[in-house]
């Protein structure tokens, strides 16, 4: 199946955000779309496509009309997920075996990351530059203890502590260490910094007895940023509607960074395309008025083990559909107004859409979709598939769910104008 193959390649080629946007760059290459440099003037011509990389692992693509926009439709999804990241001064070694610290950076499940294959993935910054890695070729492993020095764990269940337990074994023989290991490999002197992850190396699969289940590390949130990026390219040019997917890095940190979204970033996007097109700040207003926001991220579906921990009336279930999403404090920003626009689309294509919602008692994570939303003045609806075992290092999807996504997402940006809607 073509769905799989293309995205298992998105998956295996993308370990970190960083190259998630060396990926999401090549394949907008690919696709006629120019490179810009936010250091440099932009000359742009209507028609064309474009995209920008930011600190290379922010990205965003966008697809004027054929005349000046007067209405923009806004993808925004993320390519950092759960994981643990390798402390600056990472070596110790405890009786001759060589260990790598880590730290945890975001929320991950952390008992997920016990007894598998590891890789290191992630950027190098040397004498010689700045380089991205990827190495497979050993493993580390991250053992847990065996049950019979630990006869409590059925009854208590896995405790990792998150300085003690989570140092990475490099190697039980010699004096290896981050550094050696990394001149082995590359011609460098002095390495001066790094930012680098364990990466489970157990590669996306399609599961479930009809095959109809993926599997795979960082669905969360590559599944959302895959949708986005095949819609941007496959859909239709707009005669007056700017077309435009941004793949953020450090939601799942809080997304207070420079490549997060609740930098500027969105906002100055949109005024140098409005500049480089001769348009006024009048202009900019406009289009920000009749533009939308579609924030994309997975949610957590319905898991048939654990169903108190699940509104029943309101928990999504995996294979039924794309699920918009809602929270009364706000921590996604759909409302009945934002949502009410895709449903009405949704409806149109006789596309099965579900609305979502956690337990009053059990709040769920945030998206991209508040922060956005304040910053841009833009309204907002929040989507994504739903998922099992997000913040694993093995989660889970429907293969319907991911491809009925791709086809809205395409389909909004292809015929959907905002401020007509707003005249129902």
């Amino acid at each position: 199946m073509l769905l799989y193959k293309n995205f298992f390649q998105f998956i295996t080629r993308s370990p970190t955000s960083w190259h998630a946007a060396k990926t999401i760059g090549n394949c907008l290459a690919e696709a006629d779309f120019s490179p810009l440099s936010e250091k440099e003037r932009w000359t742009l011509e209507s028609g064309n496509s474009y995209f920008v990389q930011r600190e290379g692992s922010l990205v965003c693509a966008f697809r004027l009309p054929k005349k000046k926009p007067t209405s923009a439709i806004l993808l925004a999804s993320h390519t950092d997920s759960p994981a643990l990241k390798i402390k600056p001064n990472p070596d110790v070694s405890n009786q001759g075996i060589c260990q790598l610290l880590t730290e945890v950076y975001g929320g991950p499940l952390l008992h997920s990351w016990l007894d598998r294959e590891l890789a290191l993935a992630g950027r190098i910054e040397t004498d010689q530059g700045s380089k991205l890695i990827f190495l497979d070729d050993f493993a580390l492993h991250i053992p847990q203890l065996p049950i019979h020095l630990d006869r409590t764990i059925s009854e208590k269940g896995i405790f990792v502590h998150k300085q003690d337990h989570l140092k990475a074994i490099l190697s039980i023989q010699g004096t290896n260490t981050l550094e050696s290991v990394l001149k082995q490999r590359y011609s460098f002197q002095t390495l001066y910094a790094h930012d680098l992850f364990l990466v489970p190396t157990e590669k996306p699969a399609a599961t479930g007895l009809h095959q109809e289940l993926i599997a795979g590390y960082r669905l969360d949130n590559l599944s959302s940023a895959f949708a986005s990026l095949g819609a941007l390219i496959l859909a239709e040019q707009r005669s007056e509607t700017l077309q435009m997917a941004i793949f953020w890095d450090h939601e799942e940190i809080g997304s207070v960074t420079s490549t997060g979204a609740a930098s500027l970033f969105v906002n100055q996007m949109l005024e140098r395309i409005t500049l480089a097109l001769g348009q006024s700040l009048e202009d900019l207003y406009l289009l920000k008025s009749n533009a939308m926001a579609l924030s994309i991220d997975v949610t957590h579906g319905w898991n048939p083990n654990f169903p108190d921990k699940y509104d029943p009336q309101n928990a999504p279930h995996l294979g039924k559909g794309v699920c918009v999403k809602f929270h009364a404090g706000r921590k996604v920003a759909s409302d009945a107004a934002s949502a009410a626009y895709i449903f009405k689309l949704a409806e149109k294509l006789e596309q099965k859409l579900q609305p979502g919602a956690n337990r009053s008692d059990i709040p769920g994570g945030s998206t991209v979709g508040p922060i956005m939303s304040a910053n841009s003045g833009i309204p907002t609806v929040d989507l994504g598939v739903p998922c099992w075992a997000m913040h694993s290092t093995r989660e889970i999807i429907s293969a319907s769910d991911l491809k009925n996504l791709g086809d809205l997402l395409k389909i909004v940006l292809g015929t959907w104008t905002p401020q007509e809607e707003r005249l129902l």
